[in-house]
């Protein structure tokens, strides 16, 4: 029997990092977040555990948008989830 889910199977969270990347970022003046600022976003959006880990495998540090985006989406692309729940930009 197949599984029901699989890694090619869009979620109903797809595009769900997006809106959390676009929420921190939404003030023009806001440059960087730290990685603390990201886990929180994530948790009160109340994230499926798939994209919590890949929020929690995040390095400390301060990110901005392009770096914060390319360590999500190197994580998302490393566990094949990008099918299930996009990359982000």
């Amino acid at each position: 029997m197949a599984p029901s889910h699989t890694n090619t199977t869009r979620s109903p969270q797809y595009g769900a990092m997006q809106g959390v990347v676009d929420s921190l970022f939404a003030d023009a003046d806001v440059k960087a977040v730290r990685r603390l600022d990201v886990v929180l976003a994530a948790e009160a959006s109340d994230m499926p555990d798939d994209l919590m880990e890949i929020v929690k495998l995040l390095p400390p540090g301060s990110y901005t948008r392009q770096r914060l985006c390319d360590q999500l989406n190197s994580s998302i692309g490393g566990h094949a989830w990008g099918q299930v729940y996009g990359t982000v930009e």
